[in-house]
């Protein structure tokens, strides 16, 4: 028996924010990073919460350590918090997650019962609605993802006018962690008909809509595409699982310090390889993600009236699609060293493997499987 559902109310659209003026009198603290804060985003919010006591924590930064947490959770006591509201973006709502979770552990509030807010301000992480987030060890220089049903935001506001500051590298990112959250949601093993649905569209936006956002970050319209895409690739996975894409983009990204959608990015044409696996073909036999692939090649009006010729097209499209945004397509490219791979290699290998997202991966991985993608991720 599997299951999908998700416990998040979406309100999506220009003047989304609004759903804001039903807060009265609550004290509130707005979680924020230094760069929103100094754009004045928070203060956009808190001018719908005129009813309120608003204090704001900009204290997140990207990749949010463990003493982030722990600063939050300070900061959550000192202002008697009785709702929250995460304002930025995949880092800023994990964070908010977390300090949530600590905050009902360590100071025993019943934050169940609030009325939380996630407003995501890049389109990247579908994090607003997943029961998932990841906190950085830095000492260990190791991503901890956690996943736990009490991390989902009650509320979940998308405003395509909160994405338009990003710059156009952060838009490319993000939008290449929606589509590898697509895709991997697509092929996992935990794939199912809703999530698969929901994969098709976000894919087909990202690929329609991605190049124009990039291009033009005024464009109100790919703004809000992309925006829905996001979160219907976070609602995919939440239900389906990730993949080996994602398991080794927290081990080398946390350890090569690269960004969490960029290093997906350089990574998905590797993996759609390794899980088509086309070499491995025998009397026809394709694997099931191979022929998945190819269904998202006809849903994206790619030639393929063969397995293998829909993979290959499929494939092209991601690497170009990479070029269009300017994305490294190898370590070396992005200015990583031999001696530095190599050093790090190993731990890095174990990290991805012991990752929980490398479980859900349709192909299972070995570290030989890992350590031969990453030698050709390395470009040396």
């Amino acid at each position: 028996m599997k299951e999908f559902s998700f416990s998040t109310r979406i309100f999506f659209g220009e003047g989304a924010l609004e759903r804001l003026r039903k807060l009265e009198d609550k004290r509130v603290m707005i979680v924020t990073d230094r760069f929103m804060a100094g754009m004045g985003v928070p203060d956009k919010v808190a001018s719908y919460l005129t009813r309120c006591q608003v204090t704001v924590f900009d204290g997140v930064v990207p990749d949010p350590p463990i003493e982030v947490v722990a600063a939050g959770v300070e900061a959550l006591r000192d202002c008697g918090a009785e709702a929250m509201i995460a304002v930025g973006g995949g880092s800023t709502i994990d964070a908010a997650k977390a300090i949530r979770a600590v905050a009902k552990e360590t100071l025993h509030i019943d934050t169940d019962r609030w009325e939380c807010f996630a407003i995501p301000t890049t389109s990247g992480t579908g994090s607003e609605v997943t029961e998932y987030a990841v906190i950085t060890d830095r000492a260990k220089g190791i991503k901890y993802p956690l996943d736990s049903k009490a991390l989902r935001p009650p509320v979940a506001i998308l405003d395509p006018q909160l994405t338009v500051s990003a710059p156009a590298s952060v838009t490319a990112d993000a939008g290449m962690d929606v589509l590898t959250h697509a895709m991997e949601a697509y092929v996992s093993k935990g794939a199912n008909d809703f999530s698969d649905a929901l994969c098709e569209k976000a894919v087909s936006l990202v690929f329609r809509f991605l190049p124009l956002a990039f291009q033009d970050g005024t464009d109100l319209l790919a703004r809000e595409k992309l925006h829905n895409a996001s979160c219907m690739a976070g609602l995919a996975f939440n239900s389906a699982g990730l993949g080996l894409t994602h398991g080794m983009a927290h081990a080398v990204g946390g350890k090569l310090h690269i960004a969490h959608g960029r290093i997906n990015a350089m990574l998905l044409p590797h993996i759609i390889s390794f899980n088509a696996n086309l070499a491995g073909v025998r009397n026809g036999e394709y694997t099931v993600a191979a022929k998945k692939y190819q269904r998202l090649a006809k849903t994206l009006d790619l030639p393929a009236p063969s397995v293998r010729l829909g993979v290959s097209n499929l494939l092209r499209e991601v690497e170009r699609l990479n070029r269009t945004l300017k994305i490294p397509a190898t370590l070396k490219e992005w200015g990583s060293s031999p001696e530095q791979i190599r050093d790090l290699r190993e731990e890095m290998i174990s990290a991805a493997l012991a990752d929980v997202t490398t479980a859900s991966n349709p192909r299972p991985a070995t570290a030989e499987c890992v350590g031969a993608i990453l030698q050709k991720l390395s470009g040396y």
